[in-house]
């Protein structure tokens, strides 16, 4: 009390900043008008230091986050795309293929009919899809029977009787059967189906054989 007595005081608001040269005084009176006069004052302790509220708010915004906008090679990224299909695709393709061997090994090994079939295709390195179409060839010819031998046509009159599945006379067989069945009877089933696809495709085209032979204008089948 005694230093506030000899530095004196001035009151700003509920602050009280001591200045070296002034008295206390008792009375308030003085004080309180002083406050009023200047109720905004900065007191002197703080002046030059505290910044309006509204520049510290200014100046605690944060900056707005904008998007970073990437440059993209339209053309690479289609390129890598393309690749990735393409390599699905093959993968699709070969994986077919896979499945196709399969079954056509599995037709083998049951023989039969569709296994002659599929083995003489596989031989000449021929679609399996022909299979349908030659299988409709056989029984129209023999009716599936591999011994099958046609006595009453005109081959059969010159003494050159045609024979097996596909129904081919000697000649026909000898030129046409896979050399690599060439050392196989007439009668054998799978070089007897490739002497006579190959006979047809050589003299009609392939598309004989995709439609299981020829036909007559009433859609009845016509032989070879």
């Amino acid at each position: 009390m005694a230093t506030a007595a000899t530095l004196g005081a001035v009151a700003a608001g509920a602050v009280t900043a001591l200045l070296p040269g002034s008295s206390a005084s008792a009375d308030p009176a003085p004080a309180a008008a002083a406050a009023d006069a200047a109720p905004h004052s900065v007191l002197a302790a703080s002046a030059g230091v505290l910044q309006p509220a509204e520049r510290i708010r200014t100046l605690a915004e944060a900056a707005p986050m904008l998007p970073v906008a990437y440059s993209i090679d339209d053309e690479a990224a289609e390129q890598r795309v393309a690749s990735v299909q393409k390599a699905s695709r093959l993968a699709d393709q070969l994986a077919a293929l896979h499945a196709q061997q399969a079954r056509t090994q599995s037709q083998i090994r049951a023989g039969g009919l569709d296994g002659w079939i599929a083995e003489a295709l596989q031989v000449m390195g021929m679609p399996q899809s022909l299979a349908s179409g030659v299988k409709k060839i056989i029984l129209a010819e023999s009716g599936g029977n591999p011994h099958a031998v046609n006595t009453w046509d005109s081959n059969a009159v010159r003494g050159t009787p045609s024979r097996g599945l596909m129904q081919t006379i000697p000649s026909t067989f000898r030129a046409y059967v896979h050399p690599q069945l060439a050392g196989r009877p007439i009668t054998d089933p799978v070089a007897n189906i490739t002497a006579g696809v190959r006979y047809m495709v050589d003299r009609y085209g392939m598309k004989t054989v995709v439609a299981g032979g020829r036909s007559n204008g009433a859609g009845g089948y016509l032989g070879y």
